[in-house]
């Protein structure tokens, strides 16, 4: 609180209530101690923090290298879903380290892709599963394809990369692939996916609180928030997720 601000109160409150000496002293003292609470009170209720596990559901949290340092020991996520890759080239740098990470963890994992409609799907599918492949493996991991830019492409055209790209990583690998991307994006480009289970990213509702798109009778994963981090919740439990992933 600014100076000139506090010497008008206390001039205000030895004015009003006549008072002086020790007990305008202690007056003083007890405001100052009034306004620190107040401002702990402040601080306490507004600073960012993680949201804790809601029991009612399966809780879970997704990161790439932009929270290379995330400690998923502390975690309170029952799922981690991390990037691997993205377009043709790109390997994500943390990718290796979260892997293991969630390997020691032993909490339900997987690796998602970025997609890019502009290149050739099968050929991104392909990059996707040999970075994948290169770590330990575990029955229950999940694949995933993150799908939320068009790369100039038509409505159709990104559908059916989709459909290609999906179709052959489980064609590949035996496991249907995970199907992330926004409400309204998943809404356009998602009609004839419902095959795939979803991953919906829909902020600024309660968690589990979204319909699903397009052809989708239901969701599988609501991402809520980014705010520390991704946070994400299921209605299945961890052994159903797991059953999604490597046999």
């Amino acid at each position: 609180m600014p100076t000139r601000r506090l010497s008008s109160i206390i001039l205000s409150l030895r004015d009003r209530l006549n008072l002086s000496g020790k007990l305008l002293h202690a007056a003083i003292a007890g405001l100052i101690l009034a306004m620190f609470a107040a401002t702990a009170i402040v601080v306490m209720t507004t600073g960012p923090a993680q949201a804790a596990p809601d029991h009612t559901r399966t809780y879970g949290q997704d990161v790439s290298d932009y929270e290379s340092d995330h400690d998923w020991s502390a975690s309170p996520a029952q799922f981690g879903i991390i990037k691997a890759t993205e377009g043709l080239t790109f390997r994500d740098p943390s990718f290796a380290h979260h892997w293991r990470e969630l390997g020691k963890k032993g909490i339900v994992r997987g690796a998602y892709h970025y997609g890019h409609p502009g290149n050739d799907p099968i050929a991104e599918a392909d990059y996707f599963l040999s970075v994948v492949n290169q770590q330990p493996a575990k029955p229950g991991d999940l694949l995933v394809l993150d799908l939320e830019t068009t790369d100039g492409e038509s409505v159709a055209d990104v559908n059916t990369w989709a459909k290609t790209w999906l179709a052959h990583v489980k064609s590949e690998t035996g496991v249907t692939p995970l199907f992330y991307s926004g409400w309204n994006f998943a809404d356009t480009y998602g009609h004839g996916l419902a095959d795939y289970p979803l991953w919906v990213a829909y902020y600024g509702r309660a968690k589990g609180d979204v319909t699903p798109p397009a052809d989708w009778k239901t969701w599988t994963i609501h991402q809520y928030t980014d705010v520390p981090i991704d946070q994400n919740v299921s209605p299945l439990t961890p052994d159903q997720l797991r059953a999604l992933g490597r046999p």
